[in-house]
């Protein structure tokens, strides 16, 4: 009977950590540790004729950003005014832009510059 009792007393563990790892995975820009914090997430996809691409900020801190400036690069400047905490904003870059690297600034000393990530491509997949 006892060892019933430890495997039980395991499987709740394991079940409790489980639960804490999603909920954390989940929660991600709810829970945070900086008052002031961005994430930026440039993204594009060459295919044969096209080039797709976006880019994604998120405010992942626990006050409002002012002031969230986006520079595309070649001169492009987009003002994205405040966002709120948990706020996220899905932008598409001006054409004609070179794609390279994207900087997003705001007030209180926040700043991310990035470079534009590409999707793996895989066999079969379209633009492959």
């Amino acid at each position: 009977m006892t060892v019933y009792k430890y495997l039980i007393v395991g499987a709740i563990i394991s079940i409790s950590v489980i639960t804490i790892l999603i909920t954390l995975s989940i929660s991600k820009g709810i829970i945070t540790t900086q008052e002031y914090e961005i994430e930026v997430d440039p993204f594009k996809d060459p295919q044969n004729l096209f080039i797709t691409a976006r880019v994604m900020i998120q405010n992942t801190g626990s006050k409002p950003l002012t002031n969230v400036l986006v520079n595309f690069g070649d001169g492009q400047v987009q003002s994205l005014g405040t966002l709120t905490p948990g706020q996220k904003v899905i932008l598409s870059p001006p054409e004609n832009n070179s794609l390279h690297i994207v900087s997003v600034s705001a007030d209180n000393v926040v700043s991310v510059t990035k470079e534009y990530r590409i999707p793996p491509k895989m066999v079969g997949m379209m633009g492959s």
